[in-house]
């Protein structure tokens, strides 16, 4: 989480890296284990002016408050503040995270978003912010990513169907698949991801399912994120006709 001067912690090789290489990431400093050799994060630091202390390994572990992980490194970071769906709407496709709490799937979930050029939506109720652990999971994505705040997961999709968003919720028995979706190019979409255990809790338009076999019964949610983040991607940038609606 933020310190009270409103510093970010991260952590770990790639996204102290990721946070040095974009310039829209203000980096303070920079905390380096002694007994670490890390002549790229040292060259990257240098490039950009950033302050470098090479300290103890003890010193990294207090700061980074996570000793498993933080591979010897920690990047002291002011992150810009996320906007809120009612600030401004995002534009193209969205992910709609409802009761997705591990910061480990949410990390992944935005590092694969932002690949393929989707927003994702984090309500306050029922997911984790922007701090370490969903930084780390991204590899440092998640300081840049586009990303919105709102509550709750209900309140996201009411704002984004009155912005003209179609909703679509994943369900593993919903009788569309995502392979056969209609999705055009210049239409707003949103897709609904529930935890694993609870499911979408919220009031969607259409419900699709990821066609899956080999005797697996689900998918890890930001497994399945990333096949629908895919997806979108792929017929979108095809730009050929919609694939008419069926049923498997």
């Amino acid at each position: 989480m933020p310190d009270p001067d409103g510093l970010l912690v991260v952590y770990g090789r790639r996204p102290v890296l990721e946070a040095l290489a974009d310039q829209r990431v203000p980096v303070d400093e920079v905390l380096v284990s002694r007994k670490l050799k890390a002549d790229d994060v040292v060259a990257a630091a240098k490039a950009r002016g950033v302050p470098l202390r090479f300290v103890t390994p003890d010193k990294v572990t207090r700061v980074s408050g996570n000793g498993r992980h933080d591979q010897g490194l920690v990047a002291l970071v002011r992150p810009a503040p996320v906007p809120t769906l009612s600030d401004s709407l995002p534009a193209g496709a969205v992910l709609v995270l409802d009761g997705v709490t591990n910061p480990q799937n949410v990390g992944m979930i935005v590092r694969s978003a932002a690949a393929f050029g989707l927003t994702v939506v984090l309500p306050d109720a029922g997911s984790p912010g922007v701090g370490p652990l969903v930084v780390k999971a991204s590899a440092g994505i998640a300081l840049f990513a586009p990303i919105r705040r709102c509550a709750t997961a209900a309140e996201a999709v009411r704002l984004l169907r009155q912005g003209g968003f179609r909703l679509l919720g994943l369900a593993a028995e919903a009788p569309l698949t995502l392979w056969d979706a209609p999705l055009t190019a210049d239409e707003p979409v949103a897709f609904v991801l529930g935890s694993e255990t609870a499911g979408v809790s919220v009031e969607v338009d259409e419900w699709v399912a990821i066609p899956i076999g080999g005797g697996v019964e689900s998918l890890n949610v930001s497994v399945a994120a990333g096949i629908v983040c895919a997806e979108v991607a792929r017929r979108r940038r095809s730009n050929g006709p919609e694939r008419p609606r069926g049923r498997r």
